[in-house]
């Protein structure tokens, strides 16, 4: 199916990256997905920041 090539082909980076991309990824992931479930419009920036610098220590 196309749908699935397209998928793989967006997923590709991300199963290839390091652990610690990957988690990143799934946590930033997790904080929009709860934002949308919320329908919460405030700014993202500041817990994606919050985020990469905590991995970052």
């Amino acid at each position: 199916m196309i749908e699935d090539t397209n998928i793989d082909y967006v997923q590709a980076p991300i199963a290839s990256a390091p652990l610690e991309v990957r988690q990143i990824i799934d946590r930033v992931w997790q904080l929009e997905k709860n934002r949308l479930d919320k329908k919460i419009n405030s700014h993202i920036n500041d817990d994606i920041l919050a985020i990469v610098k905590e991995a970052v220590r």
